[in-house]
């Protein structure tokens, strides 16, 4: 055993680490574990902001890092291109679940048909929406869902994305 403590400490101080005390870290980055947390979920949306040339650059680093809200973007027929991986805790399904489907996966016979029929529209139109929709988890329980939705545009006018800011609701 001594031989290996000679070795760590040998190890350790030829890195030439300055220690940090933690209190300065908690004063400098509190919202350093949600940083962490999301930062995958962020480069992904990211690369799918760049790859599809949006013209608008949602501001989902503040509604994952800080409202701590699921972010599923579709393509332009709705199908399911990424969701944070958050999602999981809101209805069960992992993103290998989600992905290529459509968000009506998450809808069941208590879902209300006039809410349904309204947010339809609003993506029939390209535009923006904000609903309260009963759905249904993977488990087959229900809960009520938040959604605040936007179309989002490519340089050339035309929608390329729907992005959708959700949570779970008492």
């Amino acid at each position: 055993m001594k031989h290996y403590e000679k070795a760590i400490s040998k190890f350790y101080n030829s890195l030439q680490l300055n220690p940090i005390p933690l209190l300065s870290l908690d004063f400098s980055l509190p919202n350093f574990g949600n940083f962490c947390k999301y930062q995958n979920d962020i480069d992904i949306l990211d690369a799918i902001a760049i790859k599809n040339h949006w013209t608008l650059q949602p501001k989902f680093k503040h509604e994952l890092q800080e409202k701590e809200q699921i972010i599923v973007v579709t393509d332009a027929t709705l199908k399911i291109v990424h969701a944070t991986k958050n999602i999981f805790d809101m209805n069960g399904y992992t993103l290998s679940e989600v992905i290529g489907k459509k968000p009506k996966m998450f809808q069941g016979e208590g879902t209300d048909k006039n809410t349904i029929a309204t947010i339809s529209k609003a993506v029939k139109n390209q535009l923006p929406f904000e609903a309260r929709v009963l759905n249904y988890r993977k488990d087959g329980s229900e809960y009520w869902c938040d959604i605040k939705a936007q179309p989002l545009y490519d340089q050339k006018g035309s929608v390329v994305n729907f992005i959708a800011y959700e949570r779970e609701v008492a």
